[in-house]
C-alpha cells in the first residue's frame, strides 16, 4: 500500500498547530518514543518529527511527500539549494493561516532610514543570508552579509554589523537593543508544501483527499451554524443580514404560522453587532455554534 509521510516541526511555534490541524483532519498516529517517526493508523499517512529548518531538504531529497514549514524557511532553504541544484523547486499547496511573522530590515533607532539605496556597503546581519541577498539584488544594493545562527538583533551594538534582517513579530526585541524596523523583506506565515518528486496515481488521490479535509477543517474554523427565530413577513431581511450566508433552512414553527425557524451556515465572522442588529429586525432565539468539520 502507497503511504505518504508528512514532516513537521518537531518543537518551536508551528509544532502544536500543525500537529492540531492533521489531528483534525481525522489523522491518527501511533506514537513512538523516540518522537521522530509516527505511524499513521486510521490512514497511510506517516509523521516526521524534524527541524523545521530540515523539512525543505527532506522535500527536495523526496524523503517524505509533504511538509508543514515557514514560507521564510522555505524560501530560504530552496535559494541555498538552487546554488547547488539550479532547477530545485517546492509546490506550495495551501497557505494555513497560523505562524505569521515578518522578515525585516532593522537600523538602529537613531538613524534615519532614506531607502535600501543607504545599505550600499554596509554589513549586514541575519540567519536568512539567501533571502537577504535576493532583498539586495532586487533594490540593486551591493552590501556585505554577515550570516548569523542566533542573537543577530545585538550584532549592531558590537559592531560586527550596520543593520540586521531578522524575524519580527511584536518588536520589543527590536526596542531593547535599540534598534527599529524600517522596511519588510518577506511577510511569511506556515504553508503546506508537496516535494517535487512524482506520486503514483493511488498517492495522488490520498493527497488530494487529505487537502480536501485540510480546507475543511480552515473552513469549518471561519464558519458559524447561526439558529433563530424570526417573523415570517421579515424572513427576506433577516436572511440578508446573516453575515456570508447562502439561502438558509427555514422552517415552520408548530402552532406559530406567523413565524419561522431560520437555520443558516455563516462562512463570515458573526459579531455581537450582527446579533444585535437581528434582533432588531425581530429575530429572536438566536444561537450561534461553533463548527467542528465541513466538506464544501
Amino acid at each position: 500500500m502507497t503511504r505518504l509521510k508528512i514532516a513537521i516541526q518537531k518543537s518551536g511555534r508551528l509544532a502544536d498547530r500543525s500537529l492540531s490541524l492533521l489531528e483534525r483532519s481525522g489523522l491518527s498516529f501511533a506514537r513512538s518514543k523516540d518522537k521522530l517517526f509516527w505511524y499513521g493508523r486510521n490512514l497511510p499517512v506517516d509523521l516526521l518529527l524534524v527541524r523545521d529548518d530540515d523539512i525543505p531538504r527532506l522535500l527536495l531529497e523526496g524523503v517524505c511527500q509533504l511538509g508543514i514549514v515557514g514560507e521564510n524557511v522555505a524560501m530560504e532553504k530552496l535559494l541555498e539549494s538552487r546554488q547547488r541544484r539550479p532547477g530545485a523547486e517546492l509546490e506550495s499547496l495551501l497557505k494555513l493561516e497560523f505562524g505569521d511573522c515578518r522578515l525585516m530590515l532593522a537600523i538602529p533607532e537613531d538613524q534615519v532610514f532614506t531607502g535600501v539605496n543607504m545599505l550600499a556597503g554596509k554589513r549586514l546581519a541575519t540567519s536568512y543570508p539567501c533571502l537577504t541577498r535576493q532583498y539586495l539584488e532586487r533594490h540593486g544594493v551591493e552590501a556585505d552579509i554577515v550570516t548569523l545562527n542566533g542573537a543577530v538583533e545585538i550584532a549592531p551594538s558590537l559592531g560586527t554589523a550596520d543593520a540586521i534582517v531578522d524575524l519580527v513579530s511584536t518588536g520589543t526585541t527590536l526596542r531593547a537593543n535599540h534598534l527599529k524596523a524600517v522596511d519588510e523583506v518577506l511577510s511569511s506565515q506556515a504553508a503546506l508544501y508537496r516535494s517535487p518528486a512524482a506520486l503514483d496515481d493511488e498517492a495522488e488521490r490520498l493527497l488530494a483527499k487529505l487537502l480536501t479535509r485540510i480546507q475543511g477543517v480552515q473552513q469549518a474554523a471561519e464558519t458559524k451554524y447561526v439558529m433563530l427565530h424570526a417573523p415570517r413577513d421579515r424572513l427576506a431581511d433577516i436572511s440578508a443580514m446573516l453575515p456570508g450566508a447562502e439561502s438558509p433552512t427555514v422552517l415552520s414553527l408548530e402552532g406559530q404560522p406567523d413565524r419561522v425557524a431560520v437555520h443558516a451556515v455563516c462562512t463570515e465572522q458573526v459579531f455581537w453587532e450582527h446579533l444585535e442588529e437581528l434582533k432588531r429586525a425581530g429575530a429572536s432565539a438566536v444561537l450561534v455554534l461553533p463548527v467542528e468539520k465541513m466538506l464544501a
